[in-house]
């Protein structure tokens, strides 16, 4: 188990803590604040490879990394042609790593035979990760599940063909595409993966602490973890993780008027992403997830986001977030 860095190819991350690629949320703006505060590495939210091929707006959105390093692009497709094409685009974007998206569990992705659909046919999967190899010369790495359903856990399967392949990274949430998120991510299942193959391997699913962390890792004999729901509301979390799993030492959460500070730079980067309308409906959940993770009392935390996500002027919930995070620092005081 290490807790140095990973090497993907000739690629060293800053520490062994990932940040999941999350449709709808590790844009770029909260990519840079998690990279900004530790993370090892961020990854992009899933790009559909045909309509980045087409050129289609938001997933040239979803393909931009300005001032991120190293920059991941995870492709998502069932089609070696645009897989292979998009992977092509990606790095012409300036894209070092491409991650193919074999875990996506969500119906309007398996519907189409793309994400976690892929495992019910590993001849298929391989085709797809020969084709994106074969199409470019950065590293590629692959996302999955355990499998479909608990009658078929082929993830060692599919990793040990991938490696075989040229993939240079396995990451594995442990629970099936049928399990959804339900239940509770089974890490220990994931070492059957680590068993079959000597590249990094990335154990992913219901790590929310550091804790967490050091028994997913134990459990699994992974290299390193990944973050995803867990960094809601708390960018931060995969750079404590990192910092903790590195120095054996929990430097806990920001001070909470450095997550203020956090709170508010986010969001006014939400707003400098995708202008005034759409970022003020994207930048609402995040709200939401800041007041959740600060510690207050749910009562407060109902009437603070009842209030700041549907405010319309942008410097008001700039504002609000302060004296939130103000009154919240004098109530633990």
């Amino acid at each position: 188990m290490s807790t140095g860095q990973l090497s993907i190819g000739p690629l060293r991350s800053a520490n062994v803590v990932l940040l999941a690629p999350m449709s709808g949320v590790t844009d770029l703006s909260f990519r840079r604040i998690a990279q900004g505060l530790g993370a090892g590495l961020v990854v992009s939210e899933m790009v559909a490879s045909a309509e980045l091929v087409r050129a289609r707006r938001d997933m040239l959105r979803k393909a931009v990394g300005d001032g991120i390093k190293p920059f991941v692009i995870q492709l998502a497709g069932r089609e070696a042609h645009w897989l292979a094409e998009g992977a092509r685009i990606a790095v012409d974007l300036g894209a070092e790593v491409i991650d193919i998206n074999m875990g996506c569990p969500a119906r309007e992705v398996t519907g189409k035979a793309c994400g976690s659909a892929l495992m019910r046919d590993l001849d298929l999967a391989i085709g797809l990760i020969d084709a994106v190899i074969a199409a470019v010369k950065v590293p590629v790495t692959l996302k999955m599940r355990l499998g479909w359903d608990r009658t078929c856990l082929n993830a060692p399967d599919l990793a040990r063909r991938a490696q075989a392949s040229g993939i240079q990274l396995v990451t594995v949430h442990g629970r099936t595409r049928n399990e959804f998120f339900k239940g509770k991510a089974d890490w220990a299942a994931v070492r059957a993966v680590r068993d079959v193959i000597t590249i990094p391997l990335i154990v992913n699913g219901d790590i929310l602490s550091v804790d967490d962390a050091r028994a997913a890792l134990a459990a699994s004999g992974a290299d390193g973890v990944m973050i995803g729901r867990g960094a809601y509301g708390a960018p931060w979390l995969p750079g404590q993780v990192g910092a903790a799993l590195a120095t054996g030492i929990d430097p806990g959460p920001p001070p909470l008027a450095e997550q203020s500070m956090i709170a508010r730079t986010h969001y006014d980067a939400m707003l400098g992403e995708y202008g005034r309308e759409l970022g003020l409906r994207n930048a609402r959940k995040h709200v939401g997830w800041y007041l959740e993770t600060s510690g207050r009392p749910t009562a407060d935390v109902k009437r603070w986001r009842s209030v700041l996500c549907r405010e319309e002027e942008p410097a008001r919930v700039i504002a609000g977030l302060g004296t939130f995070y103000e009154e919240t620092a004098e109530m633990a005081a």
